[in-house]
């Protein structure tokens, strides 16, 4: 379908997804291969996941098609924005130099593009928390007019006319039918087997043979469980709740956060807790990239919060550390990066 075609059959969003809910074919996909296969374990030590490949059964080819439609631009109304062009895998599927993620015809958003690991454990997605299952999330930014502002419709639609992608949907699910539901729970299978847990910290807590931490590195780590972990916990190092972090509001785009969601006051410019992991690749941080370095993290702690009704009541007072303190802080955080799962090539794009 030519570009012209796609932007006349644009329609509402609810009339779209009206159309997109018609009775499917069962999705029970064939037997995944026995070799190289795609597997999703529980890191030693971490909780159950919040999400369950039990209904979504896991699979290489279930994964393989995933891949190409996380990385595939046709999902976008202009063909110029896949998943990936806002969550790139070098910067641990952050949109890297962007403060704000960037949609079809370059159009600016709001918000920084969050990083993408371990959502198996995510509880809700997106900094407000408005979606709350991994498979119905790629739904939001397909459909978001300054994201890829394009309709399920449209997509089934082109990849109906595409062999390799009726080949592939054959594959994962036992026949060619292409639907928006076999598409999520592909996207589900590729997103969810994101699992980063093998920093050094990783294989110091698992005991790994000749895996040690430094002296200030430990210092750092006490530092962190006196005053980051109430919020950012072990061993995810988030607790997927949402908070007012003392952040001033920026004027020119007023984002309530949760309340956008909630439409409750008590939730007005809380956000959702990210991970303290890889935050060597995630620069810059915040929901609206406002900072560009971790000192500039800790210094707003120290000496920026903004008091509010509905500021976390364990920011009241901000953080203090001493000069000492900051640095082994940042010292630990940077034995939190995993440079395994940013260099992966299970998860990069196949050309």
């Amino acid at each position: 379908m030519n570009r012209i075609g796609k932007l006349f059959l644009y329609t509402s969003i609810s009339a779209l997804l009206f159309s997109s809910c018609k009775p499917d074919p069962g999705f029970e996909p064939k037997p995944a291969n026995t070799d190289n296969s795609v597997s999703f374990n529980v890191p030693q030590g971490w909780p159950a996941p919040y999400y369950s490949f039990a209904n979504n059964k896991l699979t290489n080819e279930g994964f393989a098609l995933g891949r190409k439609l996380f990385y595939d631009p046709r999902l976008s109304l202009d063909n110029t924005i896949s998943c990936g062009s806002c969550h790139q895998q070098a910067g641990a599927f952050i949109q890297i130099g962007h403060q704000f993620s960037h949609g079809v015809g370059d159009i600016n958003g709001t918000r920084n593009s969050p990083p993408l690991f371990n959502l198996a454990w995510s509880t809700s997605f997106f900094w407000d928390g408005g979606v709350n299952n991994l498979e119905s999330q790629p739904i939001n930014p397909i459909q978001n007019p300054i994201e890829m502002k394009e309709s399920i419709g449209d997509v089934v639609a082109e990849l109906q006319g595409d062999a390799t992608y009726i080949s592939m949907f054959k594959a994962a699910f036992g026949d060619g039918t292409i639907n928006s539901q076999r598409i999520f729970k592909a996207l589900a299978q590729f997103m969810g087997v994101m699992v980063s847990a093998d920093s050094r910290f990783d294989k110091y807590k698992r005991n790994v043979a000749g895996a040690t931490l430094t002296t200030q590195e430990l210092s750092g780590y006490e530092v962190y469980k006196a005053n980051c972990s109430r919020c950012h916990t072990e061993p995810l190092f988030t607790d997927y709740n949402f908070r007012n972090n003392g952040l001033v509001p920026d004027p020119y785009i007023n984002d309530s956060g949760r309340a956008h969601i909630t439409r409750a006051m008590q939730d007005m410019y809380q956000f959702k807790t990210p991970s303290l992991r890889n935050l060597g690749y995630t620069a810059p941080y915040m929901h609206d990239g406002r900072f560009q370095t971790l000192d500039e993290v800790l210094d707003h702690y120290a000496k920026g919060i903004h008091k509010s009704p509905t500021l976390d009541s364990s920011l009241v007072n901000g953080i203090q550390l001493s000069s000492e303190q900051r640095a082994d802080l940042l010292a630990f955080l940077n034995t939190l990066n995993d440079e395994g799962f940013v260099k992966n090539s299970i998860y990069a794009e196949v050309k």
